[in-house]
This record gives structure tokens, C-alpha cells and sequence, in this order.
């Protein structure tokens, strides 16, 4: 055929012509990483279900903030395994617990550092549960109380950003009357506002020491339901909150693309433990090009319309200047 008008592939037929026509690019500014930090211990920890990612000694984690920020690395999101686990997750609240001293550390170590605190009370229960457990299960209200304590806690020790994660109805507005109330009306609020019941989840558990009884099914969502998935973001909209996210992100995108539609707020995805794992695995197995895979689904999440991406591959990519 001679008589072709359209030929997009005119604008593909040398590198500098698809780099000036490429929709979506990826930068450092994008990307999160997630830190999991635990306490009293001498030694790095080796997370096996997820290569290349270790367990941080307390006593090492200003050492560590300083070389992500001197990788590039912007933001973290503080995960803490505590060895003071009780029925209520207290030690979370405590402000000389784990979870203020990771703030404090970071924000004293690399002050332009912005720093998430993850708000839940998962790592801090004897039971592994994100809240208050009575005989029905997981008590909503109660544990928005003590969500309210942990967050103040941590904005006082300098997080930029609470992110709760417990998904109980109502933590948004708990949270921001509890900052509010402390005189932390600067702090935002980066809600896990549609956070799903995922099979991804599972090497978290063990980055995590997360001694979970049962499952997350009657307050974390169902994976087949996108309407109520939209809805739980849109409350927490209406709620307070500053920033949006879908966790996961990969088996998600649907998720992210209708969000992004339907509000203004910015969005973060969370690149999860099982996604992350997978495409290691198939690398270690030389079944693909990690870098080139990596690129590839950040690059998806983004394209999708996401505004910042949690991904536990940020530093290596930051290290390795595949990204700046």
C-alpha cells in the first residue's frame, strides 16, 4: 500500500524522535521508598521473600537516611518492628516509642527529608491486627481513637506526612481532629484510602514481623469490587485527606486511571511486596531484564495517573543513576 495519510510509525524511527514523543517520564521526584526499621537489634536483617531489601537497626538508621538522601531519594516511609508489642499496639502512641523515634531520627538526620509515618498498629499488636480487637473483631472506634494518638505522636517527632494505613472507616477524620486539636494543622495526611485485601501483601509479613491471627477481609477491601473502591477514596476526600492511594498498584491500574478522574487530589500507588518480589525472582532467574521490567511497570503506575509511586526498588534505581 502506497496511499497510507497516518503513519505513526513516523514518529518512532530514531531514539531522539520517541524520547521527544514520550507521554509519561519517571524521575526520583516520583518515587517513595519504604524503610522498615527495627528496634534493639545490632545487624542488618535480610528479608528473604524480598531480595535485597534488609531490616535497618535503629542504631543505624541515621547512617542509612543520609545515604538515601545522598542517593536522591526525597521521601521514606518509616515501617517499624517493634519488640514492645501488646494487645493495643501501644508502644505507637508512647512519644518515646518506635514509631516517634523513626521520625525524629530522620527529620534530625536529613531535615529536608519528608518523611511518612506509616499509621497503623499491625507491627505494634501481639496479634497482628491493625486495631483494637473485641469479640466481633477489629473494634472501628476504638481503634480510631488510638489512631489519633499515634498520629500526633509522630507529627510531633517532625513527620511531614501521617499515612494511615489500618483502613477503618472514619481514620481520616479521627486523624485530622487529633493533629488539628494537638496544633499539627500543617501536617497532611497521605491516606491509604483504597487498600485492598491482597495476596501481594505476603512477603510484607515477613519484612514486617507482622504476627497476624485470621486475616484483614472484614476492613481492608475486597479485590473484586471497584466501585466501593472509588467510594472509600472519596470519602476520604470529603474527610480530610490531602493525598489519595491505591495499594496495590500493579494488578490495579484500573483503579488508579478512574480515581484519577474523578478527583483532584494527588494520587500514590504502592508498588507492593509481592510485586516487587516477582519481578526479583524472575530476574535472579534470568527469565527478564529487571531493569527494563522495573521501568517498564513504574512507568504503567505513572502512565495511569499516578502522582508519586511506594516502591521498594527506588534506591536501587537512585544508586545506580538509572533515574534522577
Amino acid at each position: 500500500m502506497t496511499d497510507l495519510i497516518q503513519r505513526p510509525r513516523r514518529l518512532r524511527k530514531s531514539p531522539a524522535l520517541r524520547a521527544m514523543f514520550e507521554e509519561t517520564t519517571l524521575s526520583l521526584n516520583d518515587l517513595v521508598l519504604p524503610i522498615f526499621v527495627e528496634e534493639e537489634i545490632d545487624d542488618y536483617k535480610a528479608v528473604e521473600a524480598m531480595p535485597g531489601v534488609m531490616r535497618i537497626p535503629e542504631k543505624h538508621l541515621a547512617r542509612e537516611i543520609e545515604r538515601i538522601a545522598n542517593a536522591g531519594i526525597r521521601s521514606v516511609m518509616t515501617f517499624g518492628i517493634s519488640h514492645h508489642t501488646d494487645e493495643t499496639g501501644s508502644d505507637a502512641w508512647r512519644e518515646d516509642g518506635l514509631v516517634a523515634r523513626m521520625s525524629r531520627i530522620c527529620k534530625q538526620t536529613v531535615p529536608e527529608m519528608i518523611v511518612m509515618s506509616d499509621t497503623c498498629f499491625c507491627e505494634y499488636t501481639s496479634h497482628g491486627h491493625c486495631g483494637v480487637l473485641c469479640e466481633h473483631g477489629v473494634d472501628n472506634d476504638a481503634t480510631l481513637e488510638n489512631l489519633g494518638k499515634q498520629a500526633v505522636v509522630a507529627a510531633a517527632a517532625g513527620a511531614d506526612f501521617i499515612a494511615p494505613s489500618a483502613a477503618m472507616d472514619g481514620q481520616v477524620q479521627a486523624i485530622r481532629q487529633a493533629l488539628d486539636a494537638a496544633g499539627f494543622k500543617d501536617t497532611a495526611i497521605m491516606s491509604y484510602s483504597t487498600k485492598f485485601a491482597s495476596s501481594f501483601y505476603g512477603p510484607f509479613r515477613e519484612a514486617a514481623g507482622s504476627a497476624l491471627k485470621g486475616d484483614r477481609k472484614s476492613y481492608q477491601m475486597n479485590p473484586m469490587n471497584r466501585r466501593e473502591a472509588i467510594r472509600e477514596s472519596l470519602l476520604d476526600e470529603a474527610q480530610g485527606a490531602d493525598c489519595l492511594m491505591v495499594k496495590p498498584a500493579g494488578a490495579y491500574l484500573d483503579i488508579v486511571r478512574e480515581l484519577r478522574e474523578r478527583t483532584e487530589l494527588p494520587i500514590g500507588a504502592y508498588q507492593v511486596s509481592g510485586e516487587y518480589a516477582m519481578i526479583k525472582f524472575a530476574a535472579l532467574a534470568g527469565a527478564i531484564d529487571e531493569e527494563k521490567v522495573v521501568l517498564e511497570s513504574l512507568g504503567s503506575i505513572k502512565r495511569a495517573g499516578a502522582d508519586l509511586i511506594f516502591s521498594y526498588f527506588a534506591l536501587d534505581l537512585a544508586e545506580k543513576k538509572i533515574l534522577r
